[in-house]
């Protein structure tokens, strides 16, 4: 079972940036997708962006451009940096970690963009 810790949520302004960690531990498979969803209020879980080792990533349509996703292989820590925030981005975002042995989720971080 592979544990994620996230870190990095907050309040920010319209036009403003963020940075998401999400490290992952315990028993972790080489081959492996790591990334962020989203959850806002009275909304369905949606992709936010993918990061697939070995480099390819997948972005949501309403992210291109403004958020950058990447991985620290030797930490085991997948990051998001988010620029350009807009109100509709306010939502929950939760890392997850999947490989053919698991599908690991964090416990969420509560990204909030109001002026």
């Amino acid at each position: 079972q592979v544990q994620l810790v996230e870190s990095g949520g907050g309040l920010v302004q319209p036009g403003g940036s963020l940075r998401l960690s999400c490290a992952a531990s315990g028993s972790i498979f080489p081959f492996n997708i790591m990334g962020w969803y989203r959850q806002a209020p009275g909304k369905q879980r949606e992709l936010v962006a993918t990061d697939r080792i070995g480099g390819t990533t997948d972005y949501a349509d309403s992210v291109k451009g403004r958020f950058t996703i990447s991985r620290d292989n030797a930490k085991n820590t997948v990051y998001l940096q988010m620029n350009s925030l807009k109100p509709e981005d306010t939502a929950v975002y939760y890392c997850n970690f999947r490989s053919l042995r698991d599908n690991s989720w964090g416990q969420g971080t509560q990204v909030t963009v109001s002026s």
